[in-house]
């Protein structure tokens, strides 16, 4: 049975040289992309911004049209639709969505870096990454070492990752681009014997398969992550789990995950991400949580 660790951890990801969380409060935060500055809502920072002018000096705010993430940008000067970011040796592209982010999630980082570190101590890990969106995640661990299975429903994020391999110059690294359904893909992986040494799973709360299959994360999380579980070499390395709903923590996800590991040794980790911000005396805003089993 893995050991499950008896504590939360928060893992903070800081900012980098084309990310920052600036300034928070007022149910929003001030962040800059690469060269712009941008406004998102963020219900949970009730505290006060420390600068409630620069959020005015903006070059891009988010208007939300509704509770679903739905709205729409508003731009001080000529509207703009994507730019280019970079993270280590992963080149992508940002984009203005009309869902809040920006074609990423920053705070993933901090798991980024774990995965990495990882692959890169074995090289030729073979990786399974579903939910894969623009294939940030696939690439950091492409350029480490790893082979990588990138997995998502969504035609044009698959796209969107593959021009993000172009730009990364990693177009040539041993990555399978993968658009359909995570569970059919999976239970079909299962059927075949197939078997990887770490397994990436981040899926959201409610979604639909490139065919109209639904997904919803409360009824189908675990049988999906019992089948990721046996996918499972014996000699595995990681299953990292990632979710983003308000009725979820850590620890549930840390239990769901060790009934389904079963008598598989190793340790569980778990706990919540979180964006921290550049200054003096930095906040931080806990955005998601996770549950990762490691061998060791």
């Amino acid at each position: 049975m893995p050991l499950l660790s008896p504590a939360p951890e928060t893992l903070v990801t800081s900012p980098w040289p084309d990310y920052a969380l600036l300034d928070s409060g007022a149910g929003r935060k001030l962040e800059r992309y690469g060269r712009f500055t941008v406004v998102r809502p963020e219900p949970q920072c009730f505290w006060s911004p420390r600068d409630p002018a620069a959020f005015d000096r903006a070059d891009a705010v988010f208007d939300p049209t509704d509770e679903d993430e739905a709205g729409r940008w508003r731009f001080s000067g000529k509207p703009v639709e994507a730019f280019p970011l970079s993270w280590g040796q992963v080149r992508f592209t940002g984009r203005f969505t009309p869902f809040r982010h920006l074609a990423f999630f920053p705070e993933q980082a901090a798991n980024w870096a774990w995965m990495t570190e990882r692959a890169a101590r074995r090289p030729g890990l073979k990786v399974l990454n579903l939910f894969g969106y623009t294939g940030v995640a696939s690439l950091a661990l492409a350029a480490a070492g790893a082979e990588v299975t990138h997995v998502d429903a969504s035609k044009k994020s698959v796209a969107w990752a593959r021009e993000n391999a172009e730009l990364s110059k990693l177009s040539d690294r041993p990555v399978r681009w993968i658009v359909e359904d995570a569970r059919k893909y999976v239970a079909r992986e299962v059927r075949r014997g197939s078997r990887y040494h770490g397994v990436v799973l981040d899926p959201p709360k409610y979604g639909r398969g490139p065919t109209g299959e639904v997904w919803r994360l409360f009824e189908d999380l675990p049988g999906l992550l019992a089948d990721c579980a046996a996918l499972l070499a014996d000699d595995a390395d990681f299953l990292l789990l990632n979710a983003y709903a308000a009725r979820i923590s850590g620890l549930s996800l840390a239990h769901l995950m060790a009934e389904k590991i079963g008598a598989r040794p190793g340790r569980i980790d778990w706990g919540e991400l979180a964006l921290q911000e550049d200054g003096r005396d930095p906040r931080a805003i806990g955005l998601s949580f996770f549950a990762r089993w490691s061998a060791g």
